[in-house]
């Protein structure tokens, strides 16, 4: 996984580096879970929901002072614009985007698609 925050998005730099905050006490996972269940809340808000987002951490356990700091941290802003920059060298422009052996797979509709070119792969 990659962070790939978009601009037309306002809160996506911020919902990218609490997931790696998150991260940063081994819950990646279930914080991407509670952004991605709830970005109807959160993702087009014009505010920052730092807010929120803070009650995600507390919703998952998490050590609420290390996440703000991990959350403000510049290593985890830099963290998130080195993918990006990955992101854009590799040609990637929108998410989610999937590579498989350094190729981006397109045409994938489903599940299945996404199956059937690992499956492909490993067949190689």
């Amino acid at each position: 996984v990659r962070y790939f925050p978009l601009p037309g998005h306002p809160n996506s730099g911020l919902a990218a580096r609490t997931a790696q905050a998150a991260a940063n006490q081994g819950r990646f996972a279930e914080m991407y879970a509670l952004l991605f269940e709830n970005q109807n809340a959160w993702g087009h808000r014009e505010q920052p929901q730092t807010e929120v987002f803070l009650g995600y951490a507390r919703t998952l356990g998490l050590d609420v002072d290390r996440f703000q700091r991990d959350l403000d941290d510049p290593a985890t802003a830099a963290r998130v614009a080195r993918d990006k920059a990955d992101g854009e060298a590799a040609g990637v422009s929108g998410t989610p985007t999937f590579f498989l052996n350094g190729r981006p797979l397109t045409d994938l509709r489903g599940q299945d698609d996404l199956t059937a070119a690992i499956d492909a792969a490993l067949a190689e």
